[in-house]
């Protein structure tokens, strides 16, 4: 791996700016506007019942974050209602009958963030609002180079991209940026290790986006970051307990409980990427046998290659499997089957109410999704609960959009 040069790393000797709050208030006053965040819209008897807290408190409390521009009032018969959390029933309450039912929701075009997703090769930035819908166009910059520096220099154009986006469609100025990397990050601000950039010294890439772009900047491991955003806008909203396995380059795997990352500082590091899923699988660069690396593009260009006896890329394995060649859907079958035993690991060990499968190889999941069932079953007791998965089709920008989540999600505390 190639060692970072002391000087490319201190590019800026000055802290990151401090990253705001939406607003000040209590931790109840917060707890409020994250749930409406999730939940929303949601009317106030059920938000009460969910938070536990009494009609009057929780009227103050919305009260404040109305006045402040955090959430607004909707009409709760001409809105969808946002999905609860599992498991929970509202009572029906009878004190506001009569009267016109109203749902309350973040106000959408209050606040806009940027995300940005990093690559090896590239990034790839969305701008979104306080809903996590996307309000930019797609901009992507390839890096001439992967110094910090330089890289830290493509973020910010892509911010400034977005910026002039947001102005055109007359949208408050970005408040600040997410962005998202594969690897691992200390308290959200400093890179250690980022495999894909050959990163292997310490690089304080929120300090240095910050001040190159003038927005405070938050960083945080790619997975966790697609996590949250599906955890608060997409298929993990309201569940008890939800995991991400992600397949392509590399493999990755994030667990979210009641909507939030569970913390372990070592998870960043791939460690699910050596895990058994074929006793008779191919060997991997470590001297695994078996283990879930064989699910990698690099891997299963490999494997096809001593099948076909001629080297091949992984874009040609899914052309041959896409028409119909014999040996690549027979490698498709195997792999979606080593796919379904890693996620009925995950299943069985962490116990989440459903599984995303993603990744820029995902879609392989959906070319033998009776693979990926057996595979399933076959470490999955026989009267066990079906598994739930989903398989999510690739989008760099989805990943752009999830950083942009994060940063929501840590604005408003």
């Amino acid at each position: 791996m190639t060692t970072i040069a002391p000087d490319a790393t201190n590019a800026t000797n000055l802290p990151a700016p401090a990253f705001p709050q939406w607003f000040a208030g209590s931790d109840y006053m917060h707890r409020v506007a994250r749930a409406i965040a999730q939940y929303g819209p949601i009317a106030r008897t059920t938000l009460a019942q969910l938070l536990g807290l009494s009609q009057g408190a929780l009227s103050r409390i919305t009260s404040d974050l109305i006045y402040a521009g955090v959430i607004e009032e909707l009409p709760g018969d001409a809105v969808t209602r946002g999905p609860l959390p599992q498991g929970f029933t509202p009572k029906d309450s009878g004190e506001r009958r009569g009267r016109p039912q109203t749902a309350l929701a973040l106000c959408a075009n209050a606040r806009t963030f940027v995300g940005v997703k990093v690559h090896g090769t590239s990034a790839i930035a969305a701008a979104v609002n306080a809903h996590g819908e996307v309000v930019s166009d797609r901009h992507e910059l390839a890096f001439a180079d992967r110094s910090p520096q330089h890289v830290t220099d493509v973020i910010a154009s892509l911010v400034g991209d977005c910026r002039t986006d947001v102005a055109a469609r007359a949208l408050p100025e970005p408040t600040a940026i997410g962005v998202a990397i594969g690897g691992h990050v200390h308290d959200d601000a400093t890179v250690t290790f980022a495999p894909f950039l050959r990163w292997d010294q310490d690089v304080p890439l929120a300090a240095m986006v910050a001040h190159a772009a003038g927005l405070p900047c938050t960083v945080y491991n790619d997975v966790d970051s697609l996590l949250l955003d599906a955890s608060w806008f997409g298929p993990g909203v309201g569940l008890e307990a939800f995991a991400v396995v992600t397949i392509g380059v590399g493999i990755g795997y994030s667990l979210a409980v009641h909507g939030e990352p569970v913390d372990y500082p070592d998870k960043s590091y791939g460690l699910l990427g050596h895990v058994l899923v074929d006793p008779d699988g191919p060997r991997c660069a470590s001297g695994h046998v078996g283990c879930a690396q064989c699910l990698t593009d690099a891997s299963l260009a490999n494997q096809y290659s001593q099948m076909i006896g001629r080297a091949c890329t992984f874009d040609e394995f899914v052309a041959d499997a896409r028409a119909g060649r014999p040996q690549a859907e027979q490698l498709v079958d195997r792999t979606c089957f080593r796919l379904g035993s890693l996620i009925s690991m995950v299943a069985n060990i962490a116990m989440p109410s459903r599984v995303m499968v993603a990744g820029e190889s995902a879609f392989l999941a959906k070319m033998s999704i009776d693979a990926v069932r057996d595979g399933i079953n076959r470490y999955r007791h026989s009267q066990a609960a079906p598994v739930r998965f989903t398989v999510v089709d690739h989008d760099w920008q989805l990943w752009a959009k999830a950083a942009a989540s994060r940063a929501i999600s840590r604005y408003i505390g």
